[in-house]
């Protein structure tokens, strides 16, 4: 179950290849705290090559012969890449292994440091990313305006495909699911994170059609940037829109589950049009007990940059909040052929 999303920036009038090796899409993970360097767990930076978090979480277990229970790590990397991640491993009372014997072609440690807590999913500042895509073709002066656009007023805040399993199957299983399919406790978590995934891009892809993304309607639900904090707005007023177009608030969207509707207005009658044309998927997550949260509509990119490696590699450099998607940046310059 696939959905055909609006750009924000006109489609795109390039081609290019991403990921062609590892090395072209690389990702540095950034820790919302600095480990204290006394405690239980071992906290390992590690540079992973080709290969999801999840093997390397066994591969840690196995070596340092503990449970996988004892692993953690802050969030899922993309196996087609190259990753700086954080892991770490409880070891009470224990020595630590020599890590360098773990390393391989896949797996490198970079640095390893004590903390007093395990490291768990979520807490991340957010991620710094460096592209490349090769055999770009395109013309330079939209690429430089479409880049130049996302720099200045960010992009629509889309969960990846990578989100939804390979050709977006993952919905589909949810909702088998939903129906009475017995599945792993794993992969539980993994399709009604794809379910409610999917309701909020059909409300993002919705807000962005009527280009309404980056602005605030009556009865929205406003997040301050980076964090979770959010108002309402009954009737968005001349602090609120300076706010908006300064990008320090952005409009958002449901993440669907338990609880009624916190929106009203305009902004209330998109999600409700939504909710109601997928009620099977929005009742199966409330009968999962999923509690309902928000999601900001756009976001800000950070720290962008580009350049032409050769004539038809493009390099791109920029950071994103935690649970952002570097292909919703990627999508607005490129068919990915």
């Amino acid at each position: 179950m696939t959905l055909r999303l609006p750009y924000v920036y006109g489609a795109p009038s390039a081609t290019g290849r991403l990921r062609s090796i590892p090395e072209d899409f690389k990702v540095y993970e950034n820790l919302s705290f600095v480990p204290s360097g006394e405690g239980e767990h071992v906290f390992l930076q590690i540079e992973k090559t080709g290969e999801n978090t999840e093997t390397i979480a066994r591969q840690l277990a196995r070596f340092a012969e503990v449970n996988q229970r004892d692993i953690g790590y802050a969030g899922l990397k993309d196996r087609h890449a190259v990753t700086t991640q954080w892991f770490s491993v409880w070891l009470p009372g224990k020595p630590e292994p020599d890590w360098s014997a773990i390393e391989s072609p896949a797996l490198k440690v970079m640095q390893n440091v004590r903390h007093s807590r395990k490291l768990k999913r979520g807490v991340l500042s957010g991620n710094s990313f460096q592209i490349t895509i090769r055999d770009w073709q395109g013309d330079n002066k939209k690429l430089t305006e479409q880049l130049t656009s996302i720099k200045n007023d960010g992009i629509a805040n889309y969960f990846g495909d990578q989100r939804f399993g390979h050709e977006g199957r993952n919905v589909e299983k949810a909702l088998a699911m939903f129906k009475g399919v017995k599945v792993k406790r794993e992969q539980r978590s993994i399709y009604l994170s794809a379910a409610r995934s999917y309701l909020f891009n059909l409300i993002l892809s919705e807000r962005v059609a009527r280009g309404t993304w980056n602005k605030a309607l009556v009865g929205d639900i406003l997040l301050f940037d980076g964090s979770q904090s959010c108002f309402k707005t009954d009737l968005p007023d001349a602090d609120i829109l300076s706010r908006i177009e300064a990008k320090v608030i952005h409009p958002s969207g449901v993440l669907w589950g338990k609880g009624n509707f916190d929106t009203t207005g305009d902004a209330w009658a998109i999600e409700q049009q939504v909710i109601e044309a997928n009620k099977e998927i929005a009742q199966g997550l409330i009968a999962d007990d999923l509690e309902k949260s928000r999601r900001s509509l756009r976001v800000n990119v950070d720290d962008l940059a580009w350049d032409f490696v050769d004539q038809t590699s493009l390099r791109l450099t920029f950071s994103l909040p935690a649970g952002s998607y570097a292909t919703a940046v990627t999508r607005e310059l490129i068919n990915d052929e």
